[in-house]
């Protein structure tokens, strides 16, 4: 499985921290031109034509998220789609007793909402910010009078969302018939597959999952998480480097034979 996202862009930090106070507010002077780099990061708009992509890239507005905080609630009216140039949120539901169950854990370059711009349904899961965070929204507004001049978009959004239902389909199927260590193993293998450098013996996850983390995608607790971690890192299949996983090409040939 190739990488489906490009590397994340650097000095994204810097170059939207002049731009907080645009907010919503609409794009500072000069703004388009960055907007497009830190666009055709994401996978949906990569293969867009340069003029297209030019076009969305001037409707964007930006939003900061504060680790904690809350983008987007499950149920609310959803009217935009976020791309995130920096930082980490998770899309998570809450079960009635306060249980989580995390969906999806999304980096630089990824983005979520994309449903807001194509119904006006509810908001079917809630995203919180895992990190400080840098987004740009896009209405759907925006999008529809961008789309009358650009209608590929509209062909990039279809693609991407058959991309993912394939991708809860397999998450649905590993729930069903693989034992926990097997999940958790699906778990740093995708993230390895999509995060990961190659390096000496392995793939390099430089910003790996925290032990609860993995639970939440998973269903289950951060014990049973954290002793089959151990239990890998005995076999030589992982090594933990601080907050870096290094992930032995081992692992993953066992983990592709098992599928």
């Amino acid at each position: 499985m190739s990488r489906v996202l490009g590397p994340r862009p650097g000095g994204v930090k810097q170059r939207l921290s002049r731009w907080t106070r645009w907010a919503r507010l609409g794009n500072p002077p000069g703004a388009s031109l960055d907007n497009t780099d830190l666009l055709r990061q994401v996978s949906i708009f990569r293969e867009l034509p340069q003029q297209t992509l030019a076009d969305l890239a001037g409707r964007v507005w930006h939003k900061q998220a504060e680790a904690g905080s809350v983008i987007v609630s499950q149920e609310e009216a959803g009217d935009a789609l976020f791309v995130i140039a920096s930082g980490k949120v998770k899309v998570v539901l809450y079960g009635e007793t306060g249980r989580e169950i995390i969906l999806s854990i999304l980096h630089a370059g990824d983005f979520f909402g994309e449903m807001a711009l194509l119904d006006r349904q509810p908001r079917s899961a809630n995203v919180v910010a895992l990190e400080n965070s840098e987004l740009l929204g896009l209405d759907r507004e925006a999008f529809q009078t961008h789309l009358t001049a650009h209608p590929i978009t509209a062909m990039a959004i279809l693609a991407e969302m058959s991309r993912r239902l394939r991708h809860a389909d397999e998450v649905i199927g590993n729930l069903a018939l693989l034992d926990v260590y097997g999940r958790v193993a699906r778990v740093i293998r995708d993230l390895a597959q999509k995060e990961g450098e190659p390096a000496d013996g392995g793939l390099l996850i430089k910003e790996r999952p925290t032990q609860q983390e993995i639970a939440g995608l998973i269903g289950t607790s951060r014990e049973t998480v954290s002793r089959a971690l151990n239990d890998f890192t005995r076999r030589g299949l992982l090594e933990m480097q601080g907050k870096q996983i290094l992930v032995r090409w081992g692992f993953l040939q066992k983990v592709e034979d098992a599928a």
